[in-house]
């Protein structure tokens, strides 16, 4: 007798824990699209945590993902610190200038309290929202912004790069009042309904910083951070290259790490096998220009690399779909998971 297909929340469990579900589980992470589908503007689409969640809701109907995103813009967390967010008509909102002007400004840094903060705030009742209609089916993924490249948008790269090479007591400080902030953002939203948290860590990618400048101030800041989130985390590099740091992030105490592209997705398998879960990579970048052929094809590479055994998520490798994404193209990697991804993916064997 043929068994049931499983819930999304049980595809991923079984993934999670480096066994073989009935299929791939795949996360399609839109932000900004339920707002094409509810006729808002971007900005709109942001301010009530009714459209969020419906936005989220609906995506996954259309899609049939397993996953919803309880996220809105990374900038919203700068908003947390004072920060203007500039909103688009046909991409992410993103942080408007600085707000630590001088590298001494850190000193006199305040902890801002989440209940105050109406942007996150807004999140936090959309998870609620998400958690009440979609229940224990699938998991809804809330996001933080690791401490230490949430500095990026608080000072400017390349002013932060000054504080990071030349002031160690800045920077400890600087890590001391984000961590404080990410612990209490990422408990926030787990009481709220999210199921596991996402620590978005870019600066943490060899992409950005070496290896030995990560091992030194990137790790321990990810350790002591992780360390007190109540629930499970992943690590994505929103695109950066971290073959290289697998061994230092699974030392972090995660259980994903999203991976990039520019890297052999084969090869990152290999790295993480029984110890980390990987999430990605298709282009998302390439994907606005996909054909629906071409998007098959590349959800069948993908999972021909790293299908096998569990241990896999697909997944775009930014964490976050483009608005110039054509529809067509999300429905064809759906489409094709469908296809190529059911357990025992014999085709594979057979195939190489």
């Amino acid at each position: 007798m043929t068994s049931p297909p499983m819930t999304s929340m049980q595809r991923v469990l079984t993934a999670l824990s480096h066994r073989e579900a009935d299929r791939v589980p795949w996360f399609l992470l839109v932000t900004i699209h339920g707002a094409r589908e509810l006729g808002l503007s971007i900005k709109e689409y942001f301010s009530k945590p009714e459209y969020l969640a419906e936005g989220q809701l609906r995506m996954r109907s259309r899609y049939g993902h397993d996953c919803l995103y309880g996220f809105s813009y990374a900038a919203a967390e700068a908003e947390a610190f004072g920060s203007e967010t500039i909103f688009f008509d046909d991409g992410p909102p993103n942080a408007g200038p600085p707000i630590i002007v001088s590298a001494n400004d850190i000193r006199t840094m305040e902890l801002p309290r989440v209940s105050q903060v109406p942007s996150l705030v807004r999140v936090l009742e959309a998870q609620a929202l998400m958690k009440e209609r979609v229940g224990g089916d699938a998991p809804i993924i809330g996001v933080v912004i690791s401490p230490f490249s949430l500095p990026i948008m608080q000072l400017g790269f390349e002013r932060y790069l000054e504080v990071l090479e030349q002031a160690p007591d800045l920077f400890a400080r600087l890590m001391a009042v984000n961590e404080a902030f990410c612990v209490e953002w990422a408990n926030a939203q787990l009481a709220a309904g999210a199921t596991a948290i996402c620590y978005f860590d870019p600066m943490a990618s060899s992409t950005i910083v070496t290896p030995e400048q990560y091992r030194l101030m990137g790790m321990p800041v990810a350790q002591r951070t992780l360390a007190q989130i109540n629930g499970p985390t992943a690590t994505h590099l929103a695109s950066g290259r971290g073959l290289t740091i697998i061994d230092d992030i699974v030392r972090t105490g995660t259980a994903v790490v999203g991976v990039s592209v520019t890297e052999d997705l084969a090869e990152l398998k290999t790295a993480c096998r029984g110890r980390l879960a990987v999430l990605g990579n298709l282009n998302g970048v390439e994907m606005r220009r996909w054909s629906v052929a071409e998007a098959e094809a590349a959800v069948k590479e993908a999972i021909s690399m790293a299908g096998s055994g569990g241990g896999f998520i697909l997944s775009d490798n930014h964490g976050e779909i483009p608005w110039q994404v054509p529809e067509e193209v999300l429905m064809a990697i759906g489409d094709a998971v469908r296809r190529w991804g059911n357990y025992p993916l014999s085709w594979v064997d057979q195939h190489g």
